[in-house]
């Protein structure tokens, strides 16, 4: 022990021993022991129990170990006899030294806190940055943690993300296009293609409704016409998982309607093979029949020409409801004009004594519009006959239909004249509701008649 105790040097006043020596790493050792300790107790405990969330947590633990393990540092150095006003000018020199040996450290210090204090990168987000892509797992004084998506750490020094472009899809929200680049045969019906990437777009229950999805006609590639599909999704973390249910989606449309792909394929393009040739014995699919094809058939619709059903399709959307499933309840606004495609939907008035039927809407027939025009809730419930297909147009949509083609506004005044009940309930409802004002017009279809003609003008 008399070994242990002898001094090997003296900083400053104090005599410095081996045992001082151990004594000292131990008590530091304990410091980082404690920091460490207090860092976890505040992230996953105290602070989550107010609420706080996971960024915000991450920030104030780093702060704070960063003060206790200063404070204990001191503590521990003073206490074992060391006057740090005297190490002070050795500390400059030091710092001097060190500080040219160690820039690299010191700039990922000073990156961290930076990190750290503006918030413009928090855990949490998806950032994208030197062509790797994955989630800020940790940010700590020295370095950036990015959990990637094949399940790997990325260990990024702090001054890196500070001094490059780092793209963060989440740093207002985790909302993202996916874009989905297609290309077709010279000759194909870009029309069909444009519903068939619409529909199969729909179809995934991770795209959003709104944006809506979109096609761009891109050009004509040197192999075939190339489009683009736009779609919106709440998850852009998950958009290669979305990105590859989109295209067996799509593949299966192309399939199902005879829609070929070029042989061969510019670099980066979906590729979908030519469909095996059958044996003269095996039946080939019959295809369903298109939205196109059911839309021209409607009479409204009929004088449109490619580029009008086109935008029309862009317009909406398709919808499918079994049977017995209610699209909306009496007194829910559920501002649409849908169109039934196939099948029927039954409207039923209700109230405390009675439910009765007030009316079916059948295929090719359309709902909706008196909600949507006079700004109310529905006066009656609607539900699905059997299977049912519907193409719902939002409000915005219908309106600028209607404002474009006069004869669809004459149709939907017309129609008002078969529907003198429904009519009636709307008044009723309205007068309910307490802004019925023109209540002196005894003809529910000249009610109805004078307020669509003030809403829209003089009729053409």
């Amino acid at each position: 022990m008399a070994g242990l105790d002898a001094p090997l040097f003296d900083l400053g006043t104090q005599p410095v021993s081996l045992s001082w020596l151990l004594e000292t790493a131990l008590l530091l050792c304990l410091v980082a022991l404690v920091t460490h300790g207090a860092k976890r107790l505040l992230k996953n405990r105290l602070l989550r129990r107010f609420g706080i969330g996971e960024a915000n947590r991450e920030v104030i633990a780093a702060l704070v170990g960063f003060v206790v393990a200063v404070t204990g540092t001191v503590l521990v150095l003073q206490a074992k006899g060391l006057n740090l006003a005297n190490l002070a000018m050795l500390a400059g020199g030091l710092g001097i030294g060190v500080g040219l040996g160690l820039q690299e450290l010191t700039k990922n210090l000073a990156s961290g806190a930076t990190l750290l204090g503006e918030r413009k990168l928090k855990v949490g987000d998806l950032i994208e940055f030197d062509g790797k892509t994955g989630l800020i797992q940790e940010i700590s004084i020295r370095a950036t943690v990015i959990r990637t998506f094949r399940g790997s750490e990325l260990i990024v020094p702090n001054s890196e993300l500070t001094n490059h472009s780092v793209e963060n899809w989440s740093y207002s929200s985790r909302r993202g296009r996916i874009d989905i680049p297609v290309q077709v045969e010279f000759g194909t019906d870009p029309v069909l293609v444009t519903e068939l990437l619409l529909q199969s777009a729909f179809a995934e229950e991770a795209v959003l409704r709104e944006p809506a999805p979109k096609v761009i006609f891109r050009q004509f590639g040197e192999y075939g016409l190339e489009f683009l599909l736009w779609v919106w999704v709440d998850r852009i973390d998950r958009s290669l998982s979305i990105h590859s249910s989109l295209n067996f989606i799509i593949e299966y449309h192309f399939r199902l309607h005879g829609v070929r792909v070029p042989q061969r394929q510019s670099d980066g393009w979906v590729g979908i093979p030519d469909t095996p040739v059958r044996e003269s014995n095996e039946a080939l699919p019959v295809p369903p029949r298109t939205l196109r094809a059911r839309l021209l058939s409607l009479p409204y619709f009929r004088n449109f020409d490619e580029l009008q059903i086109r935008g029309l399709i862009e317009m909406g959307q398709r919808r499918e409801l079994e049977a017995d499933q209610i699209l909306v309840n009496q007194g829910e606004r559920e501002h649409a004009f849908c169109i039934v495609l196939c099948g029927a939907i039954d409207a039923f008035y209700e109230n405390r004594k009675i439910s009765r039927r007030v009316f079916t809407f059948r295929e090719g027939e359309f709902f909706g519009e008196l909600p949507l025009l006079l700004n109310m809730p529905y006066p009656t419930t609607l539900r699905a006959v059997e299977r049912t297909s519907l193409f719902v147009i939002p409000p915005e949509s219908f309106l600028y239909l209607l404002e474009r083609y006069p004869r669809l506004k004459q149709v939907v005044l017309d129609e008002m004249d078969k529907r003198r009940e429904q009519v009636q309930l709307c008044r009723e409802s309205l007068r309910a509701l307490g802004v019925l004002d023109d209540d002196r017009v005894a003809n529910p279809v000249t009610w109805l008649r004078e307020r669509l003609t003030r809403f829209f003008g003089t009729q053409d």
